[in-house]
């Protein structure tokens, strides 16, 4: 199959031949926004230029500020926590579950705190976390949930889409992720207000824009009294290029997201009686698109290393290590800054109580991010891919003897 089609190329030319004059609009922004919000199945959706200004928006909706606190995982690439110090916010972190690798509620109601506003848990690789638990804590709390769909695209949690359970999500179109533009991002959402103030936020606070327009109008630029920003606000709008590649996207969305659950099968198969390798586990009623397939190897004297060189010399593509935790990445440890260059903000925000992300702050995190290979997905030529089984179960094979 081929990952861009037809209907990319249709919807790129439709741009390119409006010579991007307004007189001349194509509305491609808008479809694009009108046709993923009834993907997810959320009432609102805006398009940002990327999947961190995504989540910088939506935590601007949430009221996060300066001195509040937000529970994210620190297992995943840092840009949660960056938004968060971005927001002037303390990033704080809870642990994981080992088997599902996502989040865990326990370990969230641990870090709430007074100061705590909202909940950032991710889809981690392509698997919803616990978000009934997590949203009775919001609810018990008075917290803001904010999914980080990035790694998912139409996986499921308890037959509901990911992305459509929390007060906002955040959705990425990075040129790895199951759908593309290149480049991109969308926040769902299905309160009008915060909509609005995600719209706002992401077209430099103009007090015309909204939820449902995404642009002031000829007239209001050209009326000398007519006052434009009313709130903070970024250039974060998704140039119409990269929305016509994402509408062509989503025409057969299904279709890519489909090749790399099936990919993520053939693998999972390969492993089928080894102990000492451990798939991400999906509970019962979630669905988990694969972004990428995690194992665990747990073999008690095989080392990570070892077994990527030898999956690599039996001709495999490569296996992928989990990221750094957030909070032992180096900017983490040698400055918790926030972006304005103030004092540490965990430091500000607890007097000095707290110390600041010591080791052994998450425990099972700190273990199975030691242990995890990620198993590229995104295969569209299908003997590649059952080549790469294949080449997985001879790299089995060799250490079982």
């Amino acid at each position: 199959m081929r990952r861009i089609g037809e209907a990319e190329r249709k919807y790129v030319e439709e741009v390119l031949a409006s010579d991007f004059s307004n007189s001349r609009n194509t509305n491609i922004l808008r479809r694009f926004e009108d046709a993923f919000a009834k993907k997810i199945g959320t009432k609102y959706a805006i398009a940002h230029v990327n999947g961190t200004t995504t989540l910088h928006s939506a935590l601007f909706a949430a009221g996060v500020r300066a001195g509040d606190e937000v529970i994210t995982t620190p297992l995943t690439m840092s840009s949660p926590a960056l938004s968060i110090l971005q927001a002037d916010a303390a990033p704080v972190f809870a642990d994981v579950i080992e088997d599902t690798l996502q989040i865990d509620p326990a370990s969230i109601e641990q870090r709430i705190t007074p100061h705590t506003k909202a909940i950032m848990p991710i889809a981690l690789y392509g698997l919803s976390p616990d978000m009934d638990a997590i949203m009775a804590l919001a609810k018990k709390h008075n917290l803001i949930v904010i999914e980080d769909a990035a790694e998912t695209f139409l996986s499921k949690y308890k037959g509901r889409m990911v992305g459509s359970l929390g007060h906002l999500s955040s959705f990425s179109l990075q040129a790895t992720k199951h759908i593309t533009a290149g480049e991109g991002g969308v926040v769902c959402t299905d309160d009008p207000e915060l909509a609005d103030r995600v719209r706002k936020f992401s077209v430099l606070g103009y007090s015309t824009v909204s939820a449902t327009v995404g642009k002031i109008t000829k007239d209001d630029i050209q009326n000398p009294d007519f006052e434009r920003h009313v709130q903070l606000g970024y250039n974060y709008r998704m140039p119409e290029l990269c929305a016509a590649v994402a509408l062509g996207q989503l025409e057969h969305a299904e279709e890519l997201v489909e090749r790399r659950m099936d990919a993520a099968s053939l693998f999972i198969e390969a492993m089928r009686g080894c102990e000492w390798l451990k798939p991400q586990v999906t509970p019962e009623g979630y669905v988990n698109s694969y972004w990428a397939l995690a194992v665990r190897l747990v073999h008690p004297t095989l080392a990570w290393k070892d077994f990527r060189k030898k999956f690599m010399e039996l001709g495999g593509d490569g296996i992928y290590a989990a990221w750094k935790l957030s909070y032992q990445e180096p900017m983490f440890r040698e400055s918790t800054r926030n972006f304005s260059g103030k004092e540490n903000i965990l430091e500000a925000v607890h007097k000095g109580g707290l110390p600041i992300y010591p080791d052994g702050l998450c425990p099972v995190a700190e273990r199975v991010q030691k242990q995890i290979l990620s198993f590229k997905t995104n295969y569209w030529d299908w003997r590649r891919a059952e080549k790469q089984a294949e080449i997985l179960r001879k790299t089995i094979a060799f250490y079982a003897r």
